[in-house]
């Protein structure tokens, strides 16, 4: 049986040296990994040079697939290859070549040769099924990469920093800093734990006020997005967890760089849109009133605690995020496996307002309010067009060609997750708008809730 070839180009606004040193970067392999597969990176060692190797746990189903590839054949600003030495094909051959196309532009072209295991019992069965997938993948990983360099290019005059990170390992921070790192720019991860390189760069405790402030000696920036999750029952414990993580947390991060020698010059510090409240169909921006209630309360004090920050000059971004969606984490990762069987649904009616933002627009939107000196204070991370639930519902199972008529009362979500977390999240309503990323000439990728699904779920016609 002979190999299948694939084969899908680009051609990108950057030079060739520029394009082939964003893959060559520590996080290119995670920003470009397909979301939707949840491919966790068991081993990678070596960058993208001649017998490098990424070692892949990769989920199918129940079943739990490792993929072992090694790097070969490196011409920097040419080519690299990826090898499957184990995982589920016959044979695996992954060619990138980059191409110049004059001083400023220059093309990619991915060259995969497969071959499926059973021989042509294996093409007839799941030949159409690899030749689509590979398909979705790549023209979810090219406009990734298209959207990235953009980003990057509109700040291309700016030196490389060196920026610290809390929250580095979760669902938004590791997307962050792979984003950051392939741009060209050094990432201090701040975690707990044993120091790890690339995973914990530097420890801290916020219960017991522990951080080095040497370490954090020089750095440009800070990213503070670490905090307990909110998305679980609210007992009284953990309700502690969710105040005193981000109170503890972000005063000891806004006193630390405070006290530095030389201060960062810009601490943006992640809030949520729960500061409003429940707002039924009000419109709401930057300007308006907050609400009442916990999580009100809690992000109130939480935005509060950079004062420090603020008084020794460090230029401050509260990024008050809506509801990130990402096929990896966060409330779509929930929902998808409910609506994959066809029994999802609307929420208490599906009334309520819902301000989503693609995960793929959150990192852009970070990125913006790190290097754009204009914009400070509360930021709200949403895309321009609030949704009901009843609408976000229905678009979602059109995206995946699935019913979504089966209504969720109240009542059923309060006994799965406990009354007060569901009426102060699940179902608040909240109509917000990003105001102050458009007046300062942000670009949304992913206006609507159509394109941020069909994006993010590898849907897309990009």
């Amino acid at each position: 049986m002979s190999a299948v070839e694939f084969r899908r180009s680009l051609r990108l606004p950057v030079s060739v040296e520029t394009l082939f040193a964003w893959h060559e970067r520590i996080g290119a392999f995670e920003r470009l990994s397909p979301p939707w597969d949840q491919a966790k990176v068991v081993e990678h060692t070596g960058g993208i040079r001649d017998g490098a190797r990424v070692v892949l746990d990769v989920p199918t189903g129940p079943v739990h697939t490792r993929w072992v590839i090694e790097h070969r054949d490196y011409q920097q600003n040419r080519q690299f290859r990826d090898i499957m030495l184990q995982g589920p094909f016959a044979q695996f051959d992954h060619t990138h070549k980059f191409v110049p196309d004059g001083a400023n532009a220059s093309t990619l072209e991915d060259v995969i040769e497969y071959e499926l295991p059973l021989g042509a019992l294996g093409a007839l069965g799941g030949g159409w099924y690899a030749g689509n997938t590979l398909d979705h993948v790549f023209r979810y990983r090219h406009a990734l990469l298209l959207g990235d360099l953009q980003r990057h290019a509109q700040f291309a005059d700016r030196a490389p920093m060196r920026i610290a990170v809390t929250g580095a390992n979760g669902f938004i921070g590791s997307q962050l800093c792979a984003f950051l790192t392939t741009g060209g720019h050094s990432v201090v991860r701040i975690g707990r734990g044993a120091f790890n390189p690339g995973v914990v760069d530097v420890q801290w405790n916020p219960e017991k006020g522990d951080l080095d402030a040497r370490a954090l000696e020089g750095v440009d920036a800070v990213f503070h997005l670490a905090g307990a999750n909110i998305a679980e029952r609210w007992t009284d414990a953990h309700k502690r967890a969710i105040h005193e993580s981000r109170v503890q947390g972000t005063t000891l991060i806004a006193k630390t760089i405070a006290s530095l020698e030389r201060k960062p010059r810009v601490l943006v510090s992640a809030s949520a849109i729960g500061i409003y409240g429940d707002r039924g169909d009000e419109v709401l921006d930057e300007s308006s009133a907050l609400g009442t209630g916990f999580l009100s309360d809690v992000v109130r004090e939480w935005e509060a605690c950079t004062e420090a920050a603020q008084k020794a000059g460090i230029r401050v971004v509260h990024t008050r995020s809506g509801i990130v969606q990402g096929a990896a984490g966060g409330a779509l990762a929930k929902q998808l496996p409910f609506f994959r069987w066809g029994v999802g649904g609307p929420l208490a009616g599906g009334h309520d307002w819902v301000s989503p933002i693609a995960l793929d627009d959150e990192i852009g939107a970070m990125h913006f309010c790190l290097m754009t000196e204009s914009v400070r204070g509360p930021v709200n991370l949403v895309c321009p067009t609030p949704i009901t639930n009843g609408r976000y519902t229905q678009v979602l199972g059109d995206v995946l060609h699935r019913p979504a008529f089966l209504p969720v009362p109240a009542f059923g979500l309060h006994l799965l997750f406990g009354k007060e977390m569901v009426d102060n999240t699940v179902l608040t309503s909240l109509r917000v708008i990003p105001n102050a990323l458009q007046d300062a000439g942000f670009h949304f990728r992913h206006p609507t809730i159509l394109d941020i699904l069909r994006f993010e779920l590898g849907l897309s016609n990009a």
